[in-house]
């Protein structure tokens, strides 16, 4: 009963497990698709936007097909323990999310394609599950870098209300807010999805079949 109730509830700070000063591993391996490093520090003039959508497997496949991003990597954010493992935030004892980290060029992809992507690539209405993934971690999030991030964020959300409900889904439940830190996940889980490694792999991520309207209003105008 435990578990499960962590599976279900946010743990708080004081409840979390206490992770560790230093990270278990380092990312030494360029992006298997890309040929890009991970990790930064990433060339001037690119951008870093975080996004949670269920298992991150299926999610950072979905944003390293986009033109114009430079590199993606998935790991735990929005939690409390420091240098998590899989196996830890799984648990549902760190708080933590399964994240992609995306790094883009934004003369070349802008953040509201990005966002257009996370809105229609999972359903974000589903609270702590995704599909028949289930769990805390699986939780729909998108954590920003500047105030221009939050704004487009906020106003992407809004214009993705509407036809949700005109499909018969409820409120989203996507947690937002500024990025907090972001712990990269071992090595066998950075493009888990891809042709190198495992390309019929599991891959649990499913839209709501619904068109996020980001841009209609400022086109039509």
């Amino acid at each position: 009963m435990l578990f499960n109730r962590h599976k279900s509830e946010l743990v708080t700070a004081e409840q979390a497990l206490p992770g560790r000063a230093a990270p278990l591993f380092t990312l030494t391996e360029p992006h298997t698709v890309l040929g890009t490093p991970l990790t930064g520090p990433y060339p001037a003039g690119l951008e870093t936007a975080d996004f949670a959508m269920g298992c991150f497997w299926g999610a950072e496949r979905k944003f390293w097909e986009l033109d114009g991003v430079w590199t993606t990597l998935v790991g735990y954010q929005g939690g409390h323990t420091e240098n998590p493992t899989y196996e830890e935030v799984c648990s549902g004892r760190t708080g933590h999310t399964e994240a992609v980290r995306v790094v883009y060029d934004p003369a070349l992809v802008s953040y509201e394609t990005l966002l257009k992507t996370f809105w229609e690539a999972h359903d974000p209405t589903q609270g702590f599950r995704q599909g028949n993934d289930q769990g805390t971690q699986y939780r729909s999030a998108a954590y920003t870098h500047t105030p221009e991030q939050a704004a487009a964020l906020a106003a992407s959300q809004a214009a993705f209300q509407p036809a949700l409900t005109a499909i018969g889904l409820g409120p989203i439940t996507t947690e937002t807010g500024p990025a907090g830190p972001f712990y990269p996940a071992e090595p066998y889980h950075q493009q888990y999805l891809s042709d190198a490694k495992n390309p019929n792999g599991y891959c649990g991520l499913g839209g709501t079949g619904a068109s996020c309207p980001i841009g209609v209003a400022k086109t039509d105008s």
